[in-house]
């Protein structure tokens, strides 16, 4: 069994690795399906879990979803949104314009930018 969940933990990370943007845990359980055909849900969210806690992977919180998945070590950058599909991309590069939006004296300490549109699949 040791050598199965070796083996499901390096697919989930290569997909991670591939992805251009967050994944969902079903995005991550379909993509992974292709080389692990009997790998279920409670795996994935298992592993994801577990990549969180050691610092692999960063839980990325999109309002009114559930958690999206990305790697830890990514610069900062926001994402775009497909207001159709759902398909969620990483947007890189930040503008500091954000802090001349504040009032006098307000700093930001952080910051999520979620960009809605049509992504170039959806017709």
């Amino acid at each position: 069994m040791h050598r199965r969940n070796t083996e499901q933990r390096r697919v989930l990370r290569d997909i991670a690795a591939a992805a251009a943007g967050p994944l969902s845990a079903q995005e991550f359980l379909d993509a992974a399906q292709s080389e692990l055909p009997s790998i279920g849900i409670a795996t994935v969210y298992r592993n994801l879990t577990r990549f969180v806690e050691q610092g692999e992977l960063r839980a990325v919180e999109l309002p009114g979803e559930a958690s999206r998945y990305e790697l830890a070590d990514k610069l900062h950058h926001h994402h775009f949104q497909c207001d159709d599909c759902g398909r969620v991309i990483d947007v890189e590069g930040c503008s500091d314009a954000f802090e001349s939006l504040l009032p006098e004296s307000f700093r930001i300490r952080s910051h999520d930018v979620l960009i809605h549109g049509k992504c170039p699949q959806c017709p």
